[in-house]
């Protein structure tokens, strides 16, 4: 899982995160927080097909 209990709050592991690419139409942690506090990384942004590759190499599937 890309989300992780940390030591004061929850983390994301951008190595992880797929902006749930592969799973659902729009990243789901940014619709279930309730403090609207995730921000996009303005550092590693990455294009569709680059989370829907790392989605196919994390979960072995062929889209």
């Amino acid at each position: 899982m890309a989300i992780f209990e940390g030591e004061d709050i929850f983390e994301i592991d951008p190595n992880r995160c797929t902006e749930c690419v592969g799973h659902f139409d729009e990243p789901q942690c940014q619709i279930v927080c309730p403090v609207d506090c995730i921000p996009l990384d303005q550092q590693r942004q990455e294009s569709h097909a680059q989370l829907q590759l790392k989605y196919q190499l994390l979960t072995g599937k062929a889209s």
